[in-house]
């Protein structure tokens, strides 16, 4: 692997570990060190950090806190 590649890996831990569970990268990188934006794209996505991933976690934790409200305010 490409040694500046390998530093710019080492200075993200997400991106390291993402590249650690998904060795094919290591191949990818080894070949074309230019790829190194198609592995952060891909390591967003593993990482539920992409703008839709954050949006639909959000709306889930919106929704139970109004579930749990409801029930806390539920009159017998």
């Amino acid at each position: 692997m490409n040694l500046n590649c390998y530093h710019y890996l080492k200075s993200d831990p997400n991106l390291l570990m993402f590249v650690r569970h998904n060795p094919v990268w290591y191949r990818y990188l080894s070949r074309d060190p230019n790829r190194i934006m198609e592995v952060e794209k891909e390591a967003k996505k593993f990482y539920g950090k992409t703008w839709p991933q954050q949006v639909e976690n959000a709306s889930n934790k919106f929704s139970m806190m109004k579930m749990l409200l409801q029930l806390a305010t539920m009159d017998d």
